[in-house]
């Protein structure tokens, strides 16, 4: 897949994702824990099926049982079952994924100063993602839905712009 096609897919992820949580931080928040319970559960599902469903061949000796596919299944059901439980430990997870991001910005505008003038404004996103994020993990518990608003707004922000600086710099490049 071109470098093109997964910053439009990450762009379009985290617009998505931002909306969602902007419109229904409440009911998003439960939400996304099942969600990621679910993803734990479904591969774990397909991996506990296949062993028990497939026959066993001479040539492979003694088989495994896949411990790890019990494991991400036992995970996933805590997390759909208790979703408000893990809601707190999430705080933790989205204010790094801000700094991560807005980390990852600044080093691509940094990089970018190579070949192209890149103006002061476009450091402001960045730095302000870093900064939400750091809000984030120094305060996760005042307002989880108030957290998952700001979340939001600071995704859509970070969808924007990195489609704004792949448009900007893909023609500089092609220039």
């Amino acid at each position: 897949m071109k470098f093109e096609n997964v910053t439009l897919i990450r762009s379009a992820l985290a617009i998505v994702l931002g909306f969602v949580l902007v419109m229904w931080p409440d009911a998003a928040v439960n939400y996304l824990v099942i969600l990621i319970g679910v993803l734990f559960m479904l591969p774990a599902l397909y991996a506990l099926i296949r062993y028990f469903v497939r026959p066993a061949q001479p040539e492979e000796g003694k088989r495994i049982f896949p411990i790890e596919a019990a494991g991400s299944l036992l995970l996933g059901a805590w997390l759909v079952a208790t979703p408000t439980f893990f809601v707190n430990i999430l705080m933790y997870v989205l204010g790094g994924i801000l700094v991560i991001a807005g980390i990852q910005q600044l080093a691509s505008l940094i990089r970018a100063r190579k070949w192209s003038h890149v103006p002061f404004g476009f450091y402001f996103m960045p730095t302000l993602l870093l900064l939400t994020g750091a809000m984030i993990l120094a305060y996760p518990f005042d307002a989880v839905a108030n957290t998952f608003v700001i979340f939001g707004i600071a995704s859509l922000f970070y969808g924007v712009c990195e489609l704004i600086n792949a448009y900007k710099f893909r023609k500089e490049m092609e220039a």
